[in-house]
């Protein structure tokens, strides 16, 4: 079970990578990188099609990523989510998020064979402060019926 504390440390360092940043303005690969650059993020997209996301310099892979990475949002198609879980843990990275929605039936299995805790089952939006619009109505619904991380 996701609790608060590790949703606080993955936010802690104001650096993060996101695997499955799209070049798509209308996705949410865009839409998350952009909003968290936004929100006072440096964040390093990763993205195996392209050399630069918005003139941000864009990695291959996991493995390219700079070395003071300690956070990794992966929100990949289900089929490249395992791969990019294994090289982020493999790599040293510390906290890693798996956007609900991205996690196949063998993430969980990955992250317990390296015994890694990650956060799974969440929307990064729902966590990434200001929670703005219909994240933050959620959030307050969860809030009120006590299901929020504990």
């Amino acid at each position: 079970m996701v609790t608060k504390k590790e949703i606080e440390k993955f936010f802690e360092p104001k650096k993060l990578a996101i695997v499955g940043v799209s070049r798509n303005k209308k996705k949410f690969g865009y839409l998350v990188f952009r909003d968290l650059k936004a929100r006072g993020y440096e964040v390093c997209p990763v993205n195996p099609n392209t050399d630069k996301i918005n003139g941000d310099l864009c990695y291959k892979s996991v493995k390219d990523l700079p070395a003071d990475i300690k956070s990794i949002l992966i929100l990949t198609p289900k089929k490249e989510t395992d791969n990019a879980l294994r090289e982020a843990i493999d790599k040293g990275i510390l906290n890693i998020w798996v956007q609900q929605m991205s996690e196949t039936r063998d993430t969980i299995k990955i992250a317990e064979e390296y015994q890694k805790e990650i956060i799974h089952k969440k929307c990064i939006f729902m966590f990434a402060e200001p929670v703005t619009g219909v994240h933050k109505f959620h959030r307050i619904i969860l809030k009120f019926f006590g299901m929020l991380p504990k």
